[in-house]
C-alpha cells in the first residue's frame, strides 16, 4: 500500500489523505480510493493502475477519455446539468500529464469518486433497465455533434463483423487447432448460414446511410451509476473502449446482455429467449433522450442490431473455443461452447420475434 501512496503523491488532489484501500471487483484494472480531508470536508478520489496487457497504447486510450469527457462537461454544463456528477472527472498529474507512469512503466489514472452512488451488477426490472438506457442515450445525445473520427481506434475492428467473420472465425474453422470442429458441426453452419447479417451494417457504413458516432462499446448495467436515494441513473462510467463506431452497437449489445431471460453462460438453452418487456424497456430509455439525434436508417437497424451484436459475441465465444480457449476466461473445458450455444440460441428467438421487436421500435 506504501507504493500506491507514493504513485497517489503525483496527482493534484485537494487536502491531506486520510485513508486509502482497494476498491471495487473490476477484472481488468486495479483500483483503488483515497479519501482527503480539506477544511473539514471529505473527497474522495479513484485511482487505477491500468492494465498495459489489455491496453497496449495509454497515450491513445487516455486521449480519448479526456477528449470524451470534456466535451460532456460542457454539455451538461450547458444542460444545466452538474458535470461533476454526471460524467467522469479525470485528475491530471501535478506535471499536466494525463496519467502517470513509473520508472517500472505501470500506468496510472485517477478521477473524482461520484458521491451517493451505487452500481447494479445484473437486470431484475424493467425499470432499472430503463433507467440504464436512458444513461446510455444521454450519452448519445451529448455526443451526437463530438467528431467521433478524431478518436483513436483503441481496438480495431472490435464490431466489425465482416472482419470477425472472415478473419477469426473462418481461419478458426478451417486450422481446427484442437479438434474441435467436429463436435460443432451445427454451430459453425448456425454461423456460416448468416454471414450476410454480418455486412448488413458494415455495408451501410460504406454507403453512407449509417453515421459513424462515439460509441462506449461496453454497454453493461454495471458501468451506469445509479443515484443511492432515487435509483435514477447519474452517469455512464469505464470508458476505456470509447472509439469510433455505431450507435446501433451499443444499443445492440445492451439488449444482448440485458434482456436475455437466462444468463449468457446457462446450459439449459431452451430457456434462451428475449424478454421483450425488458426489450420495450432499454429501448424506450435510449430513445426519449437519442432518438432525435438518430436518422431512420439508425432506427430502423435498431432490433436488428440486437440480433447482429448476439450473433457476433456467440462467434467469438466459438471461435474462441475452436482456437483452445485463448482470449476469453473459462471457469470448465466447454464453457465458451455453452456460451456459443446460448447466443445463438437467443439469435434464434429474436428472428422469431423480430416482427415484435421492430414494431415495438416503430411504437416507441
Amino acid at each position: 500500500m506504501e507504493d500506491i501512496k507514493n504513485i497517489i503523491g503525483n496527482f493534484e488532489f485537494n487536502g491531506n489523505m486520510t485513508d486509502c484501500k482497494i476498491f471495487g471487483s473490476g477484472h481488468i484494472n486495479t483500483t483503488y480510493i483515497a479519501s482527503y480531508e480539506n477544511n473539514g470536508k471529505i473527497s474522495r478520489y479513484i485511482i487505477q493502475k491500468i492494465n498495459t496487457n489489455v491496453f497496449k497504447n495509454v497515450d491513445e486510450l487516455m486521449e480519448n477519455v479526456f477528449a470524451v469527457t470534456s466535451f460532456l462537461r460542457e454539455k451538461i454544463k450547458a444542460n444545466k446539468g452538474n458535470p461533476d456528477r454526471e460524467t467522469l472527472h479525470y485528475i491530471k498529474t501535478k506535471n499536466g500529464d494525463k496519467y502517470y507512469r513509473d520508472e517500472n512503466g505501470d500506468c496510472y489514472r485517477a478521477y473524482r469518486f461520484v458521491e451517493n452512488s451505487k452500481s447494479c451488477d445484473s437486470v431484475n426490472s424493467p425499470e432499472i433497465f430503463e433507467k440504464s438506457g436512458v444513461a446510455f442515450g444521454r450519452f448519445q445525445k451529448y455526443l451526437s455533434d463530438f467528431p467521433a473520427t478524431t478518436l483513436y481506434e483503441t481496438i480495431p475492428n472490435f464490431h466489425n463483423t465482416v472482419w470477425r467473420f472472415e478473419n477469426e472465425f473462418l481461419p478458426a474453422v478451417k486450422n481446427d487447432l484442437k479438434n474441435r470442429a467436429e463436435e460443432c458441426r451445427e454451430e459453425i453452419k448456425f454461423v456460416t448460414s448468416r454471414k450476410s447479417d454480418c455486412s448488413r451494417l458494415v455495408n451501410l457504413i460504406d454507403e453512407g446511410k449509417l453515421p459513424i458516432r462515439v460509441t462506449h462499446n461496453d454497454t453493461k448495467l454495471n458501468n451506469v451509476m445509479f443515484d443511492e436515494d432515487t435509483d435514477d441513473a447519474i452517469c455512464v462510467i469505464d470508458l476505456d473502449t470509447v472509439m469510433p463506431g455505431l450507435a446501433l452497437y451499443d444499443f445492440g449489445d445492451s439488449i444482448r446482455f440485458g434482456a436475455n431471460t437466462c444468463e449468457e453462460d446457462d446450459e439449459n438453452i431452451s430457456e434462451v429467449a428475449i424478454n421483450l418487456d425488458y426489450f420495450k424497456a432499454y429501448a424506450r430509455g435510449f430513445l426519449c433522450e437519442a432518438g432525435e439525434n438518430f436518422n431512420q436508417c439508425e432506427i430502423d437497424n435498431l432490433a436488428f442490431s440486437a440480433k447482429l451484436m448476439t450473433l457476433e459475441c456467440g462467434m467469438r465465444f466459438l471461435t474462441d473455443y475452436l482456437n483452445g480457449d485463448t482470449y476469453f476466461k473459462i471457469a470448465y473445458q466447454k464453457h465458451n461452447l455453452v456460451r456459443a450455444r446460448n447466443q445463438f440460441a437467443l439469435v434464434k428467438d429474436m428472428e422469431s420475434k423480430m416482427d415484435k421487436m421492430e414494431d415495438i421500435i416503430r411504437n416507441l
